[in-house]
C-alpha cells in the first residue's frame, strides 16, 4: 500500500507495566517507593564520596559516576510511568518519545562501559596493588569516564536515529512503560531490517565488549585470590568482587535477555517484565550491593551523620548562648535606664 494512504503518527500511547485498572494505584505506589529509594541511595553515595577525603580513590570515583548513571537512567523511566498510572490516555508525543529513547541510550551504554571499567579497576586493585595508584591515575579516571560518555552519546545518537528513521503510521500503541528500541520497531508500517540490524550489532557488541573485560578481570582477580596467604586477605578481597559481580551478573542478564536474542523468540510483555530490572529495580539495589557491604562507605556515612549533628547542635548551642548574652544585655540596660530614672 502507498505511504500515502497512511496517518503519520504524532504521538504514542504507552500501555504501561499492566494494563489492569484495579493494578495502577498500587504499582504507582510501589515503583514510586523504589524510584523514590533509587534517589536516596544514589545521592546519598555522589554525597559521601565528593565529600568524604577518605573516599577520594579511583573505586569511589567511579562508584560515583555509576551512582549518577543509575539515577539519571532511572529519572528518565520512572517520573513519565508514574504519571501514567495516575491518568487515563498514557500519551506521548513523538519529539518526547525521540528525547526520552536517545537518552536512556546515554545512560543505558554508559552503565554498561562503567561496570567493565570498575572491573578493570578492582583487577589492577588486587592484582598489581604496588602499581595501582600509577596505572589508575586521576588522569586515567577523568580519560575512561570521559570516553565512557563519549561514546554513550555517539551510540545513543546513531541508534534512536535509526529507530525514528522508520515510518509510523495508523498504529500508535506501544506496548511498553517507556519508548523502547524493540517495541517501536514492532509498531513501523515500513521495512525495519536496517534499524533492527543496527540495534542488535550495537547491543551486542557493546554487551560482549564489556563483558570480556569483566571475565577477563575476574578470572585474573580469582586467580591473585587464590595466592594470598591470609585467610583475612582472601575475605576482604572475594567481598569487594562478589558484590561487584553479583550486579554485574543480574545487569548484563536481564539486558542480554532482552535485547540480543532474535526478534521471532522475542515476547515484548516478557522483555518489558524485564526492562523494569535494568530501568528501575537495578538502580535501586546498587547502592545497597556496592555500598551498605562496603566499610568505608558505611563509616564514612557515620561520619557524615556524626558531623552533621554536631554542627546543628553546635548551631543551635551557639545561639542559645547568643540570646542569653542578648538578654543579659537587655536586662543590664533596663536596670541603667531605672536607675538613671530614680537618679532624676
Amino acid at each position: 500500500m502507498a505511504p500515502g494512504n497512511f496517518t503519520r503518527v504524532t504521538e504514542f500511547i504507552l500501555t504501561g507495566v499492566s494494563d489492569h485498572p484495579d493494578l495502577q494505584i498500587p504499582l504507582f505506589f510501589v515503583f514510586l517507593v523504589i524510584y523514590g529509594l533509587t534517589v536516596a541511595g544514589n545521592l546519598s553515595i555522589i554525597t559521601l564520596t565528593s565529600v568524604d577525603s577518605r573516599l577520594q580513590t579511583p573505586m569511589y570515583f567511579f562508584l560515583r559516576h555509576l551512582a549518577v548513571i543509575n539515577l539519571g537512567n532511572s529519572t528518565v523511566i520512572a517520573p513519565k510511568m508514574l504519571i501514567n498510572f495516575l491518568v487515563k490516555k498514557k500519551i506521548t508525543f513523538y519529539y518526547e518519545c525521540a528525547t526520552q529513547l536517545g537518552v536512556f541510550l546515554v545512560f543505558i551504554v554508559a552503565e554498561v562501559l562503567m561496570l567493565a571499567v570498575m572491573a578493570y579497576d578492582r583487577y589492577v586493585a588486587i592484582c598489581n596493588p604496588l602499581l595501582y595508584m600509577a596505572v589508575v591515575s586521576r588522569r586515567i579516571c577523568l580519560l575512561l569516564v570521559s570516553l565512557t560518555y563519549l561514546y554513550s552519546f555517539s551510540t545513543a545518537v546513531v541508534v534512536s536515529s535509526c529507530v525514528f528513521s522508520v515510518s509510523y503510521c495508523s498504529s500508535n500503541e506501544i506496548n511498553h512503560f517507556f519508548c523502547d528500541t524493540v517495541a517501536l520497531l514492532a509498531l513501523s508500517c515500513s521495512d525495519t531490517y536496517f534499524p533492527e540490524t543496527v540495534v542488535f550489532i550495537s547491543a551486542a557488541t557493546n554487551l560482549i565488549f564489556s563483558l570480556i573485560i569483566v571475565l577477563v578481570s575476574y578470572f585474573n582477580i580469582v586467580l591473585s585470590i587464590l595466592r594470598i596467604c591470609s585467610s583475612e586477605g582472601r575475605k576482604r578481597a572475594s567481598s569487594t568482587c562478589a558484590s561487584h559481580m553479583m550486579a554485574v551478573t543480574v545487569f548484563y542478564g536481564t539486558l542480554l535477555f532482552t535485547y540480543v536474542q532474535p526478534r521471532p523468540n522475542h515476547s515484548l510483555d516478557t522483555g518489558k517484565l524485564a526492562s523494569t530490572f535494568y530501568t528501575l529495580v537495578i538502580p535501586m539495589l546498587n547502592p545497597m550491593i556496592y555500598s551498605l557491604r562496603n566499610k568505608d562507605v558505611k563509616a564514612a556515612l557515620k561520619r557524615f551523620w556524626t558531623n552533621l549533628c554536631c554542627s546543628l547542635n553546635q548551631c543551635d548551642f551557639r545561639t542559645l548562648q547568643a540570646d542569653e548574652e542578648m538578654f543579659k544585655i537587655g536586662c543590664h540596660c533596663v536596670g541603667e535606664s531605672k536607675g538613671s530614672v530614680a537618679d532624676l
